[in-house]
């Protein structure tokens, strides 16, 4: 196994960023109300801005184009884009269901034939997609990689998505607003993409990341689902789409993102620490030590309840070396730990030495990523 290295990164967010209060121009009203929920997630989220790939009378993005236009950030010329010997993708919000994302992405490239994979999932598919990059690298198989997580979640949220389950419910009892699973979500989601492009050596001017491990795991066996989409929850048991007939795949809103909030509250973060602690034994490693650490946060509320949990566990990771950007992107799930990371190198923050420590948790049935990088 070789020294592997990030020597670029770089991410495309889709037309200016949209506020709060222009939430619902955008994504629309349900109903044409109002939504009872937005106010009280929005103050617990900490969002103040995000970005969404479609605006009224403008290009609509597809996620293979904002990924694609992360991917051509990272090089100069096509010349040195041709080059690419590896192309890992992952997204929680694939534009299809076949071809998969990387063929699509690849396709938008127009690039020569290479390898390409695809990883299928939520927040942690970004992270898949990096380590697999990491490792094809490390191993000697390829010279170069480039990985990526992209979002394009908007299209999922829009007022027309729900409005016959509305009218469905509207039938039966008088009540205009959809269940709280499905209108938590809507303020949290946004569109993005990032990459990340991974050498066997160092940049010979400026920094680079050298991975020093990656280390996943997943709670699917001990925990049932708690997000998902294409589906719906009879008790523990997820029912899938095509199980589920045609007719109700509106009036249900088969095809929302769904969440179940007491699940996510009591176990997102103890299940990730669990893992944290295993982690810290296998590498010999204390995250006190770190320079930096990059925690993918769907919401601010999750800040305290990790720091008090952490601090239960006599685990050190003082607040002063935290890092996000959720205030200004929002939750961009896979794109997240790239939105970080390109913030850093790119913004002149990293100095040569310094530790990155990073923690992506995902809550569609409990996985987590922990990556430690070094600046070179």
């Amino acid at each position: 196994m070789q020294e592997v290295y990030i020597t670029r990164l770089a991410k495309y967010l889709p037309y200016d960023p949209v506020s709060n209060d222009e939430m619902e121009s955008v994504l629309g009203m349900v109903d044409g109300k109002p939504s009872k929920v937005r106010a009280l997630i929005l103050r617990n989220n900490g969002i103040k801005s995000r970005h969404y790939a479609f605006r009224e009378g403008e290009k609509s993005f597809s996620n293979a184009e904002l990924t694609a236009e992360a991917v051509k950030s990272l090089f100069k010329d096509e010349a040195e884009l041709n080059n690419l010997d590896l192309l890992a993708c992952g997204t929680t919000s694939p534009d299809q269901t076949l071809p998969s994302h990387a063929s699509m992405v690849h396709g938008e490239l127009g690039i020569p034939p290479l390898e390409i994979f695809s990883f299928s999932g939520a927040c942690n598919t970004g992270m898949q997609s990096f380590k697999y990059a990491f490792l094809s690298v490390a191993s000697g198989d390829v010279t170069n990689a480039v990985s990526t997580g992209s979002e394009r979640m908007s299209k999922y949220l829009t007022s027309d998505k729900f409005q016959a389950e509305i009218d469905k419910v509207k039938e039966i009892e008088d009540n205009g607003y959809i269940a709280f699973e499905k209108d938590f979500l809507r303020w949290m989601l946004s569109d993005g993409a990032g990459a990340a492009y991974f050498q066997n050596k160092p940049n010979e001017d400026g920094i680079s990341l050298r991975v020093e491990w990656v280390d996943m795991t997943s709670f699917a066996g001990e925990l049932e689902t708690c997000m998902y989409s294409g589906a719906v929850k009879d008790g523990e048991k997820v029912i899938g789409y095509n199980e589920i007939a045609t007719s109700d795949w509106l009036k249900d809103s088969v095809f929302a993102i769904k969440q179940d909030t007491r699940l996510l509250g009591d176990n997102i973060v103890p299940k990730g620490v669990d893992f944290l602690q295993t982690v810290m034994k296998k590498r010999n490693f204390n995250p006190k030590d770190v320079n930096w650490f990059l925690p993918h946060l769907s919401s601010e509320f999750f800040r305290k309840k990790i720091h008090e949990e952490l601090t239960k566990r006599d685990i050190e990771i003082p607040l002063n070396v935290w890092y996000t950007n959720l205030d200004r992107l929002g939750n961009t799930g896979s794109a997240s730990p790239y939105f970080m990371l390109e913030e850093l190198m790119n913004g002149g923050k990293l100095k040569k030495g310094e530790t990155v420590f990073m923690m992506i948790p995902e809550s569609a049935r409990f996985s987590y990523t922990y990556a430690l990088l070094t600046v070179v």
